[in-house]
């Protein structure tokens, strides 16, 4: 390793353990990088700062965050869970299954796993601890599932990286559906046998005909949010980026003229925060940004690139050091960062061991959504653990069980790859 490589790499662990935000230490990495050793201005800086922001897919992630503030402060996320508890709440462990089946339907709208975590934790937390499910069970369900955040369509992750790649977006979303539908699948079975024979919980009765209909016509709007953003995108009538917004119109009239849960000077206040939400966002892409940037002008990818064929050869062992890699990275790093930093690294290599660029943008996405519930920077378990008013370990410990349900079909996808591929290559979008 040459001197500047370990210079660089003490420079950002040392912010790291310095408790400097992610995007400020790749920040500052950069610049030192750039000042240290290379001989250009720091204007070329500045320069890859402003094109950071002259992104349009960064536009679709932005009224992908207004739309899900719309849906948090307005009552479809309420609705949601009314629809998932009348239709399992009744089994055995039901209501931990509503909680997971909610995650994904909101997750099928927001795009984001800390959205999700924020809005139905708060509700589904409290709500399961009071039907006697223990807490520790309830914890890492509620820390994990909103995982399906960022693994379901529309996911921000997965728009980051194929502003990178250059991979079909429509294409890339459709991957997420079986991973996301796996996790709830197998999340749901979990419950079920965990809770089957106990009866120190609360039992919801069996909703009859009457109730399951008239649960499902109030839901109506809340569920027609998905059905309209999928079926427009891969119908035709629209394509990925305009989802966003007509999903963002949508919400706004369903909440203002439909549900009239939010009135028209509520509006400002969702707007300005989804702009402050946005503006963090951009700040870290711009952070990230900036560092890939140095990392591409001392072509740190491409003797990355080198080392890696020349000591391994099977496709194999090559995905099971990237999925442990990944895991590692995502215990550090948000999503956002590691995606524009390490999409670059590893697209060069894709070709060598014959693994399909969407398929890799799916793994990378799913590691990078398990780091939301690992520490020491999981932001998942900060969030649940001061809703219930827990510590780092006590949450840390409650998502074991979970993430080994999340880490299996992660392995499972990586190695059948045809498991998620089939889809994008059903409707075009594979070669």
């Amino acid at each position: 390793m040459e001197l500047s490589y370990f210079v660089i790499l003490l420079i950002l662990l040392g912010c790291m353990a310095a408790t400097v935000p992610v995007f400020m230490c790749l920040f500052f990495t950069a610049v030192m990088g750039f000042v240290l050793f290379t001989d250009l201005p720091v204007l070329v800086l500045a320069q890859s700062l402003f094109r950071s922001m002259d992104k349009f897919a960064l536009v679709v992630v932005l009224y992908f965050i207004l739309c899900g503030n719309i849906m948090t402060a307005g009552t479809t996320v309420d609705k949601l869970i009314k629809v998932a508890n009348v239709l399992v709440s009744w089994l055995p462990g039901g209501l931990g299954m509503a909680g997971v089946i909610a995650c994904g339907l909101f997750g099928a709208i927001s795009g984001s796993t800390v959205a999700t975590v924020v809005a139905l934790g708060g509700f589904m937390i409290p709500a399961l601890i009071e039907n006697g499910y223990q807490e520790k069970y309830t914890l890492g369900l509620m820390t994990t599932s909103p995982n399906l955040g960022v693994i379901i369509p529309p996911s921000i992750g997965m728009i980051l990286y194929c502003m990178i790649s250059n991979v079909s977006l429509e294409g890339l979303f459709l991957t997420g559906f079986v991973p996301g539908l796996l996790i709830i699948i197998a999340t749901c079975v979990y419950s079920y046998f965990y809770y089957r024979k106990r009866t120190d919980f609360v039992r919801m009765p069996v909703p009859d005909v009457k109730k399951v209909f008239s649960t499902l016509k109030e839901g109506f709007w809340a569920l027609m949010l998905p059905v309209i953003i999928f079926g427009g995108i891969f119908s035709g009538a629209f394509t990925a980026n305009e989802a966003a917004v007509v999903a963002c119109v949508f919400a706004f009239v369903v909440e203002l003229f439909i549900h009239k849960s939010i009135k028209f000077s509520d509006v400002k206040r969702i707007t300005v925060s989804s702009a402050v939400t946005s503006a963090t966002l951009l700040i870290i892409v711009a952070g990230a940004t900036c560092f890939g940037r140095y990392l591409t002008l001392e072509d740190i990818p491409g003797k990355i690139t080198e080392v890696v064929l020349s000591n391994i050869q099977s496709p194999i062992l090559f995905l099971a050091v990237l999925n442990i890699l990944l895991l590692i990275v995502g215990m550090f790093m948000d999503i956002i960062s590691a995606t524009l930093i390490l999409g670059p690294v590893f697209l060069p290599m894709l070709g060598a061991f014959d693994i399909n660029p969407m398929h890799f943008g799916l793994i990378l996405v799913v590691n990078l959504a398990i780091g939301y519930c690992t520490p020491p920077m999981g932001v998942s378990l900060y969030i649940t653990g001061s809703i219930a008013n827990r510590d780092l370990v006590y949450v840390s410990k409650a998502v074991m069980p979970f993430l080994a349900i999340q880490i299996g079909v992660l392995i499972l996808m990586t190695y059948w790859p045809e498991l998620v591929l089939w889809l994008p290559a059903k409707f075009g979008y594979l070669n």
